[in-house]
């Protein structure tokens, strides 16, 4: 696996965090999710891209995705829509998108505690970006995300056409 500082398996790789909701898209309630985010991010050497937004809804996650995915090798966590609410559609928008689903690592993230079991997120990849679906609370956020966190690099180094040792 490559260690060079920048690349995606390396000290620096590169991380992306698309906050949805519709509150926060139309600035009538502040994100706390995609700082806490962030700072899980930067806090293992990742180099994070600017936090964006996308209001709830199939199609306006799928394009906000499909933005945040083309071209890009690496880390794209969603947070936000993943639970039982009727504009909760981030998993619905994130599977119009994604090539390969990673069942194993969505089942990782619910496992961390017992409101996991409600979240409906999945992860997967689309083209060299690994996506995960992580709720919006900042601490089920941040929780999602360290769960599988010792992955990801290996994962994206596999994406970028490394093999195993």
């Amino acid at each position: 696996m490559s260690a060079v500082p920048g690349t995606p398996a390396g000290p620096g790789w590169r991380a992306r965090i698309l906050v949805v909701s519709d509150g926060v898209a139309d600035g009538s309630r502040d994100d706390r999710g995609g700082p806490a985010l962030r700072a899980a991010l930067e806090a293992v050497g990742a180099l994070v891209d600017p936090v964006t937004t996308s209001p709830d809804g199939v199609g306006a996650v799928a394009a906000a995705l499909r933005e945040r995915t083309e071209g890009f090798a690496g880390l794209v966590v969603t947070t936000g829509g993943t639970g039982f609410g009727p504009r909760d559609l981030t998993p619905e928008g994130t599977r119009l998108l994604v090539e390969r689903e990673a069942p194993g690592l969505a089942e990782a993230m619910r496992l961390v505690n017992p409101l996991g079991r409600l979240s409906r997120g999945i992860a997967g990849t689309v083209g060299t970006a690994l996506v995960l679906n992580v709720p919006g609370s900042p601490k089920g956020a941040v929780e999602c995300l360290e769960a599988v966190l010792d992955v990801v690099p290996h994962a994206l180094a596999l994406l970028a056409g490394d093999r195993p040792h």
